[in-house]
């Protein structure tokens, strides 16, 4: 079994494995009983949202690809976001796995080099934390000044200070040494790709000048975005809409279910369930179920059965519609294992 299939495999039957625990453990005739009662038309805005906050971040990718001498039409953007996203959500790791197949796809909608594709949905992932970690601070500063914080929203508050300071520190000393990250990075990549190459049946390694050269055009475009201050304002106002548009779906999930609870939950809640898309199951499923229904428990005092409801409804919005619209983007751009390896 080819290796990459093998671990993708495994990543979902981990994935269904805690999907089963937490159903298991809610009662799943008790989660279907409380989706029944879901009003439809509330559901269908679940997916309007959905969808506008993938169009902010395909957006967000187009800007960033601009800044990069790439040009690409605001709806190819969308969709080929939405492939990106479809590979974070059927590889481990979430976006560290699914993040060189994005590249690929990139290059190819927009008729751009590999390193280009590459620096473009890195640097799209770079700036989705920044919106994210200032609402996630909102949202905490609001529940700090009504309510007493439990020992959940102990833990979500620290979890999102440590991120903004985090953060910054990490985007400063990068960018500081930067020189000598992109030095190291060709000491340390080149071997691997080398090794890479003599594995592969009929294909010749590459030479050690051409990786540099491309090592270096991957942080030579990483650096273009960073100076152009314009599309990085841009692009980051896609962003914040982006992340506002993923705290309104959860928020309508729950107003779906007849829950109203203050929008600031779900600006709490959604940054640090995205944290839980770094777990090696594909786009995180099972992890951020689980992060986000103990959060909102925490935060908003519902029953586990509608807070599984609920979180059932927004990730089935926000995970099923790039996965379904991507894959069938990425099967149209005639992205195979071996054109991935190409």
């Amino acid at each position: 079994m080819d290796g990459d299939l093998r671990a993708t495999t495994v990543g979902f039957l981990g994935a269904l494995v805690v999907l089963g625990a937490l159903f298991w453990f809610v009662g799943i005739g008790d989660v279907l009983t409380v989706l029944s009662g879901a009003r439809t038309s509330v559901l269908a805005g679940v997916g309007v949202v959905a969808i506008a906050w993938l169009s902010a971040w395909g957006l967000s990718l187009r800007t960033v690809l601009g800044a990069l001498g790439a040009t690409i039409t605001a709806p190819m953007a969308v969709l080929v976001y939405a492939a990106a996203t479809f590979a974070n959500n059927v590889t481990p790791f979430g976006q560290a796995g699914g993040e060189p197949i994005s590249a690929l796809l990139i290059s190819r909608a927009s008729h751009s080099e590999y390193e280009t594709g590459l620096a473009a949905i890195a640097s799209v992932d770079a700036l989705n934390f920044v919106p994210s970690t200032m609402l996630a601070l909102v949202g905490v500063s609001y529940f700090a000044a009504t309510i007493t914080l439990g020992r959940q929203l102990e833990f979500a508050a620290a979890a999102v200070v440590g991120i903004a300071i985090a953060l910054p520190v990490g985007a400063f000393l990068g960018w500081r040494h930067r020189y000598g990250i992109e030095a190291r990075a060709i000491d340390v990549l080149t071997p691997l790709f080398q090794g890479a190459g003599r594995l592969v049946p009929r294909r010749s390694p590459p030479e050690a000048s051409a990786l540099e050269a491309r090592i270096e055009g991957f942080f030579t475009s990483v650096d273009r975005v960073a100076g152009d201050r314009e599309a990085l304002a841009l692009a980051l106002g896609f962003s914040l809409l982006g992340w506002i548009g993923l705290a309104t779906s959860l928020w309508l999930s729950l107003f779906a279910l007849g829950i109203t609870t203050a929008f600031a939950t779900a600006l709490v809640v959604i940054p640090v369930g995205a944290i839980a898309g770094v777990t090696p199951l594909p786009g995180g499923l099972g992890g951020v179920e689980f992060v986000l229904v103990t959060l909102l428990v925490a935060t908003t005092g519902v029953d586990l059965a509608t807070a599984t409801a609920a979180v059932t409804i927004h990730r089935g919005a926000t995970y099923m519609l790039p996965t379904v619209v991507g894959g069938g983007t990425a099967a149209a751009l005639g992205v195979t294992r071996r054109n991935s390896k190409a």
